[in-house]
């Protein structure tokens, strides 16, 4: 990248560095979305197995799935499609977020350079934690919110509602439990303090269970309780690692006048 003598790029620059970025990402996204092309059958049976076995449909020959179905000429190409780019996209999640921090990062100073590390490093295992979650309490969601349907009717569920549905509520619990990573990082940078996070804890609790019951796509008690009480208690440590790092930083700040006393 070219700079002026001052140290700053100039806007032509910036467009460039950004169209190469984007670039970069688009072009592995594209690999991703092959990758998730050629394995569509192994990804649709894994997403269809909380509303029914799928593989074991396929090889018995049956005409159907549990209540799944695809409707229209292009319902299958278009799903095909929209799962290849969805893989596409969460499996080259790290390059193109690196390729954003990357045209990022020149502006930071080596102390934001450092938190924005720690922070990607600290946010993708809690994602992932958190997408694991979702997914786990997917087939207890289905069957709870199925049993809502009146014995006189037939529930079928269109694969693309279906997959929507399922994509919520992972991307949902993964950004959830990003929570203590913000809250750590806003200490890490002086914004909040330890006791700033932990002393309107009441209202926390209360925010976290409404943003749960207002957010979460299936409206079980179960999906619900699975999703705040691990929020509440990843708000707890975060609060408590705070007031830790609070501490130790009270330490080296009276540790340095004392010396500058000296």
């Amino acid at each position: 990248m070219a700079a002026t003598p001052g140290g700053r790029m100039p806007l032509l620059e910036h467009f460039r560095e950004l169209r190469s970025r984007v670039v970069k990402s688009a072009f592995a996204i594209i690999v991703g979305s092959i990758v998730g092309w050629t394995f569509y059958n192994p990804i649709i049976t894994k997403l269809a197995e909380p509303v029914c076995d799928l593989k074991a449909a396929q090889q018995s020959g049956a005409a159907s799935c549990g209540s799944l179905y695809i409707n229209g000429v292009l319902g299958p190409l278009n799903l095909q499609i929209k799962v290849a780019v969805l893989s596409g996209i969460i499996l080259t999640a790290p390059i193109w977020l690196y390729q954003l921090w990357a045209f990022i990062a020149p502006a930071l100073h080596r102390k934001e350079k450092r938190n924005s590390i720690l922070f990607f490093i600290a946010a993708t295992p809690f994602f992932g934690i958190g997408a694991y979650l979702g997914y786990t309490i997917l087939p207890v969601a289905v069957r709870v919110l199925f049993g809502f349907t009146p014995t006189s009717l037939a529930n079928l569920v269109k694969f693309d509602d279906y997959l929507d549905f399922v994509l919520r509520v992972i991307l949902l619990f993964g950004i959830a439990f990003e929570l203590p990573v913000f809250l750590v990082t806003f200490n890490a940078i002086g914004f909040l303090s330890g006791r700033a996070i932990l002393k309107p804890w009441r209202i926390w609790v209360f925010g976290i269970c409404l943003f749960v019951a207002g957010f979460t796509p299936s409206a079980d008690p179960l999906s619900m309780l699975a999703l705040a009480l691990p929020l509440i208690l990843l708000y707890l440590m975060a609060g408590a690692f705070a007031l830790l790092n609070d501490r130790r930083r009270d330490r080296k700040f009276n540790s340095d006048v004392l010396a500058e006393r000296i």
